[in-house]
């Protein structure tokens, strides 16, 4: 059988399958409201990993949605967030900022808006490459040893990113977009699985394409699935370190996506669904 949960760092036990905050809207009042709803209703499931990060919604109003609906948090609740993209003073896009004081200051908004003293699994969002590897993991490192941060996570990286990490820092988490149709990273998801290191695939489901594959849908028919569950649930059977972040601001998919869990894949079934991937490439999360 399917393990359902993981320990992020060794120590850090969740549920294997969470929640992507990124797609829930902030505004305006009646789309809060909604969002809100589905981010307690998760909780309510079961999820006990929640991700988020400093750019969704724009500059922190995730991080504060996400306290505004869960705050005082429950017990075993992980709310993991992201820093190292900023809005460039000249254009205002999003660009890579691993710059050390952009970090620190990031992580503090980031304990203001989530309501917290400690955030423990940071994910650096993007390795910033105008500045040093070993600054910018060295800032979360001493924010660390302030007690401001309990573990440090990447974000699409490669297998060799990952190994000059790992030397630095000790990495928990890696957050690379993966699924059943796209593999790419399949390297780097090898590598997490035997160092014992969370893997939290984001685009879990491939933007819904996996239903349109013939034999996805007939592996969801003999299960009296969804293609969607049937997608999710290959990635909790591919390895034991995979954490999906399946998104969603609607009830209704939420509840589909967290019933996949309890879906047993066959041996038969899995060696079917092992033959579909591809390196299709995919946005930003």
């Amino acid at each position: 059988m399917t393990r359902t949960t993981f320990a992020i760092g060794g120590d850090l036990e969740v549920r294997r399958l969470g929640f992507g905050a990124m797609h829930l809207p902030t505004e305006p009042e009646e789309a809060r409201a909604a969002a809100v709803a589905v981010a307690r209703r998760a909780v309510e499931l079961g999820v006990t990993l929640i991700d988020t990060a400093h750019m969704y919604g724009g500059g922190g109003a995730n991080e504060e949605l996400l306290a505004e609906a869960l705050h005082p948090y429950p017990d075993g609740l992980l709310i993991t967030t992201k820093v190292g993209i900023a809005r460039s003073a000249g254009s205002g896009e999003w660009e890579r900022d691993g710059r050390p004081e952009v970090l620190r200051d990031q992580v503090e908004q980031a304990l203001r808006r989530l309501r917290v003293e400690r955030i423990e699994l940071l994910q650096l969002h993007r390795i910033d490459p105008d500045t040093p590897l070993a600054d910018q993991l060295g800032t979360l490192a001493e924010l660390r040893a302030e007690g401001k941060v309990g573990r440090i996570g990447l974000s699409e990286v490669t297998v060799d990113e990952l190994a000059e990490a790992r030397k630095l820092v000790d990495v928990a988490s890696v957050q690379n977009r993966y699924n059943l149709l796209d593999r790419e990273h399949e390297p780097v998801l090898d590598a997490c699985t035997a160092a014992g290191i969370a893997f939290l695939p984001w685009r879990t489901v491939a933007w819904g394409d996996a239903g349109a594959r013939a034999e996805v849908a007939a592996v969801a028919a003999e299960l009296d699935a969804t293609p969607t569950q049937v997608a999710l649930a290959w990635l909790l059977a591919h390895s034991p370190a995979v954490l999906p972040i399946p998104g969603t601001a609607h009830l209704g998919h939420l509840e589909e996506n967290v019933a996949a869990a309890g879906i047993e894949l066959t041996p038969a079934q899995r060696a079917r669904l092992d033959g579909l991937g591809d390196t299709a490439n995919g946005g930003q999360a």
